[in-house]
């Protein structure tokens, strides 16, 4: 019998011709990948800061080459670091541990949601990971847009690199990141905290336990941080009042 099994490649993040960042990751979606990266790397602040986009497969894997507006390009030349991230490591490689501990952005007052829809969301999920139902391997970051009732799902061997996929792929779109929740199939560290509130949700959903310091960064942050989700509810970790808990609702 045989088994599918995700790959995963070197991928070079390189803005100017000059290498930022190496990853492991799937080879798919490697734009908004790109982007979203950028984004809550908070190397640029618009995707329209990027003018220039193309992949090219060399002997080690995969650059991903960028071309920044000169006014990021100077903004990138004043705060350099280069990163080499394993796969499953997201704070590899920074300069220094106030680096890797530093606040995240205030997020602003995001949309109100049904905990029902939510839990509907996560649900919903499995039914759009491609990658995920033929190897049963890899990561999944969602925009849930109520409005719409809409999910805009991204896959990756990485959560990390799954959620800059994602982060990418919304921004792609033109969608405003406060009028949704971001739903992650992973645990939730500190890092994707940071990169949630880079991005600008306001909820996070997730399927595991987040760890502490995700629970405390998300309070100051003022994400909406709900975790442990189950087709029987979730727990609510932080910031209850974007989720309205119906009378047929069983999350506590």
């Amino acid at each position: 019998m045989s088994r599918a099994l995700p790959e995963e490649v070197a991928v070079a993040i390189t803005y100017d011709r000059s290498t930022f960042a190496v990853m492991m990751a799937s080879p798919v979606d490697l734009e908004d990948f790109s982007i979203g990266f950028s984004l809550s790397e908070g190397i640029i602040s618009d995707v329209n800061d990027i003018t220039e986009f193309e992949t090219v497969v060399v002997e080690d894997g995969i650059e991903c080459r960028m071309t920044l507006a000169p006014v990021m390009r100077e903004a990138l030349g004043a705060r350099r670091r280069h990163i080499a991230g394993p796969l499953g490591c997201g704070l590899c490689g920074l300069d220094s541990l106030a680096e890797a501990a530093r606040a995240s952005p205030k997020v602003q007052a995001g949309a109100i949601m049904q905990a029902a829809a939510l839990a509907d969301a996560v649900a919903r999920m499995a039914r759009l990971q491609v990658l995920n139902n033929e190897t049963r391997a890899v990561h999944a970051a969602a925009f849930f847009n109520p409005a719409r009732n809409d999910l805009l799902l991204r896959e990756d061997v990485g959560r990390h690199n799954a959620l800059d996929k994602l982060i990418g792929a919304v921004a792609r779109r033109g969608d405003q990141p406060g009028v949704g929740a971001v739903v992650l199939t992973s645990r939730v560290s500190l890092d994707l905290i940071q990169k949630t509130a880079a991005f600008g949700a306001g909820i996070l959903v997730a399927i595991s336990v987040p760890t502490a310091r995700a629970v405390r960064a998300a309070a100051e942050a003022g994400i909406t941080l709900a975790a442990v989700a189950r087709d029987d509810g979730f727990e609510v970790f932080t910031h209850p009042g974007r989720i309205i808990f119906g009378a047929q609702s069983d999350v506590a």
